[in-house]
This record gives C-alpha cells, structure tokens and sequence, in this order.
C-alpha cells in the first residue's frame, strides 16, 4: 500500500464529511474503491448484520441510502474540528462528545485510504453514540 498525497486524504477528509452533511450519496460513494469495506455499530443497529461491515461499492451505497432515510435532520450540526491524522495510508478524525453548542454523538472515524480511495473504513462510537444505538434498538443499556 503506497501513500497517497496530502491533496488526496485532504479531499476524503473534506468530502466525506460535506457528502454526509448534504445527504449526497453519489459524491460519498465515488470516494470508496469498488471492493471497500464498511464497518460500524450502526450498520449492526440499521441492518441488524450481526457483524457490522458491509463490503464492496453497492452495499455501501445501499446501506447510506437507509442511513440517510433514517437520519436525523441535525446533521448539518454535525461538529469537528479541522484536526485530523494522516500518515498517507490511515485518516483518522473525530467527532468529539462536547461542542460549542452541547453533546452530540461521539464518533471517531478511521480510514485506511489506496490511490486516493477507502479501502476500510471504521467507525468507533463513544458513551453518547452506544447510548443512541442502545435507544433505536430498544435495548436499555
């Protein structure tokens, strides 16, 4: 796996999240490669798939078109700061728990990034978040 440049992972880290903020499901998906992996709590919360990844360019799609009809309109609240870590190869940011205007979810997102797309790409959820997966599922945590 090469490193991909500066510009490139600077485009994932921006896009990705401008894509999620406008619900625009076919500038999020360009930036995954075709056989690109998904990971998170909330595919298991969305989709019921015990293990929490989808895999290859369609599936993506289609679980953020069941995120997206799902999702709460606060979004556009979303807030990060515009720190992030790259070594050429992994992007990792987060979506930290206090804002300037209150909590939010917590989520931290890690990127394993080859010729300038995700490859696999995980997500990692705090208190907040496994708390809000807790509540959709009905489970009492």
């Amino acid at each position: 796996m090469s490193n991909n440049s500066e510009p490139e992972i600077r485009h994932i880290y921006e896009t990705w999240h401008k894509a999620i903020r406008d619900r625009d499901l076919t500038t999020l998906v360009a930036l995954y490669a075709s056989n690109g992996r998904f990971e998170s709590p909330a595919v298991y919360a969305l989709n019921g798939d015990a293990n929490g990844i989808v895999e290859g360019r369609q599936a993506i799609q289609a679980y953020f078109e069941t995120f997206f009809a799902k999702l709460d309109e606060d979004v556009e609240e979303w807030f990060r700061t515009d720190q992030f870590f790259s070594n050429g190869k992994l992007l990792l940011w987060e979506y930290p728990r206090q804002t300037p205007n209150g909590d939010q979810t917590d989520i931290v997102e890690s990127m394993d990034v080859e010729d300038g797309l995700i490859v696999h790409h995980r997500v990692y959820w705090g208190w907040v978040g496994f708390r809000a997966i807790f509540k959709a599922l009905g489970v009492a945590p």
